[in-house]
């Protein structure tokens, strides 16, 4: 069931979108080589809990370990923190977040280079925010769940790369996966009508190579079948009668 917030909800998730937003803007002034996905992890969740009432969404859901996901080159998502898994020079990590705030969780991500990385991976990053941007673009009033996926499957395909089926985009509010799904590819005008309230996980997963994937024997950490890089941008965002909000910018 698709459920629709209120103006106070909508000013809950906006002001837990804040610290998320605040929170991945540190994880890019954190992360350097050197560092393991353990140490960036603390720092998260420090900083989300410095917050009257914030906990971390991902800390205990469905029984994950940690506070953050911390998925590294061909990594897509759910990789868990590691003091063993410590970030290398040329590597990409992306760090995925949720915030919980009086009743309402938030989601986003971020891609993240550690050091200098390669012009390629510079490439895979910038076409992901671009396709976030583009299925953000496309969450208002008229539109479908499906322009949503175009949106993002359009300019990925553009580019060249490949645009991941097997994971998909959410509802967030009261739990953390909510109704609709919201696949990253689709066709305009398919899927449930985009309705004044609803809020959207919109997170684009793209690849360098195929789009197929495989879950590695932690059962969290899917990968890219072909061990090509991936990207990861995430927003929360509100459909509203005056456009698509973003509701995890950092504040300012």
């Amino acid at each position: 069931m698709i459920t629709l917030k209120s103006p106070r909800e909508l000013e809950i998730m906006a002001r837990g979108g804040s610290i998320l937003g605040a929170t991945l803007r540190l994880m890019r002034e954190t992360v350097r080589p050197g560092l393991t996905t353990e140490d960036i992890d603390a720092v998260a969740e420090e900083f989300i809990r410095s917050h009257a009432g914030a906990t971390p969404s991902f800390k205990g859901l469905y029984g994950f370990p940690k506070s953050l996901c911390t998925s590294i080159d061909e990594e897509i998502v759910h990789g868990i923190p590691s003091r063993k898994r410590p970030l290398s020079e040329g590597s990409i990590v992306s760090v995925d977040c949720g915030v919980f705030l009086e009743g309402l969780h938030v989601d986003a991500a971020t891609t993240i280079p550690v050091g200098q990385v390669s012009a390629q991976a510079e490439r895979l990053m910038a076409v992901t925010q671009e396709c976030l941007a583009a299925g953000v673009a496309a969450a208002r009033l008229g539109n479908h769940i499906g322009d949503i996926g175009h949106a993002v499957q359009t300019v990925a395909e553009a580019a060249g790369f490949g645009v991941v089926r097997e994971l998909v985009g959410h509802g967030i509010g009261s739990r953390f996966h909510e109704d609709p799904q919201v696949p990253n590819h689709g066709q305009p005008r398919r899927g449930p009508a985009l309705r004044e309230g609803m809020t959207l996980a919109i997170e684009p997963m793209i690849t360098e190579g195929s789009y197929e994937t495989r879950t590695l024997a932690d059962k969290w950490t899917v990968v890219t079948a072909d061990g090509k890089l991936s990207a990861h941008f995430e927003h929360t965002v509100a459909v509203t009668r005056d456009g698509p909000l973003v509701l995890t910018n950092p504040p300012g």
